[in-house]
């Protein structure tokens, strides 16, 4: 995150532009709680890491973008705060897979649509009103403000020397409502998600890769591949393949639809993955079935640990799941 601050607050020097901050909260991937459940449990901590961010930067204005449902625990939020330095605008976005992408983001805080450009110069360097924007996560902010009250040395008390400090996973356990976790980086996969009875993994969400179970119960928690922080599990009477169906079906349908790849490629790799007998030449006669439309995952409740009282030292560290 380091790096990005200072090439916006240097691109807001060079370019004579005041910066803008904008807080990412769409959580566009249908698998993941995470970002939600961290706003209604803690909307100060993202509201004091957007205001570090901000003032870091030099910028003038931050924007805090969610879906609709988590607009209200925000606007209850700032109703409780004064003395901003620099003024907080939350902005209720589509919910859509595509809406929480950078340059989408910033053309809809821009008072555009929601979905993606073809973004040269950076928005960095170019953002919302042609200003330098930095565009960073809800939970990173909410790391910022932890690192900025406690310290570099509490930050790094939890993970590894490689890869210090933790994430949000949601984890999706099959017959259990998905769960959202604090744990550390290093932390073994298997403690995180049972594979008993598994065939395989999806790690990272609709954009992830399944891992056999075999592979999957060897790895530890780490950003390469975990991507939006979504862990989820697949029995062994489940068909990897038909839930491949139902991911890229998904996919095809939230397309933007403004590139060949995304317009024609997508939804006919989706139907050859709906196609009975995936891999197999049809008999001659033999029509598709016909599938419903895939929805989104469930959104059951979304539970992080209750807060603990700590003392001026800062909370402690996670070494295990929280």
């Amino acid at each position: 995150m380091y790096r990005k601050l200072l090439s916006v607050a240097e691109a807001g020097r060079c370019t004579g532009r005041t910066p803008v901050v904008v807080a990412n909260g769409a959580e566009g991937e249908p698998a993941s709680r995470k970002d939600r459940t961290l706003l209604r449990l803690s909307p100060h901590l993202v509201l004091d890491g957007l205001q570090l961010a901000a003032v870091v930067v030099g910028a003038g204005e931050a924007h805090l973008a969610v879906e609709d449902g988590a607009a209200s625990y925000l606007d209850s939020a700032l109703t409780q705060r004064h003395g901003y330095r620099v003024p907080v605008r939350v902005v209720r976005l589509p919910e859509r897979f595509l809406s929480g992408e950078s340059s989408a983001l910033v053309r809809y805080v821009s008072g555009g649509a929601a979905l993606p450009t073809h973004q040269s110069p950076p928005v960095r360097e170019r953002g919302v009103h042609r200003a330098p924007t930095l565009v960073q996560n809800v939970e990173t902010l909410a790391h910022l403000a932890l690192i900025a009250r406690y310290g570099a040395d509490w930050f790094r008390s939890a993970g590894t020397p490689a890869q210090p400090g933790s994430m949000l996973c949601t984890v999706h356990v099959p017959g259990h409502e998905p769960r959202v976790v604090e744990a550390p980086f290093g932390l073994p996969l298997h403690r995180l998600l049972p594979l008993d009875g598994m065939s395989a993994a999806l790690l990272g969400g609709y954009h992830g890769t399944w891992i056999p179970t075999a592979e999957a119960s060897q790895l530890t928690l780490g950003p390469a591949h975990l991507g939006a922080g979504v862990l989820a599990a697949l029995p062994v009477d489940r068909c990897g393949l038909a839930e491949t169906a139902r991911v890229l079906r998904y996919l095809a349908l939230q397309s933007a639809g403004q590139c060949g790849p995304c317009l024609n490629g997508l939804p006919r790799i989706a139907a050859a993955f709906a196609a009975p007998g995936v891999g197999r030449p049809r008999p001659p006669g033999q029509h598709p079935r016909r599938r419903s439309p895939l929805g989104r995952l469930g959104r059951g409740p979304r539970r992080l640990p209750p807060p603990r009282r700590h003392g001026p030292s800062g909370p402690q560290r996670p070494d295990h799941v929280q």
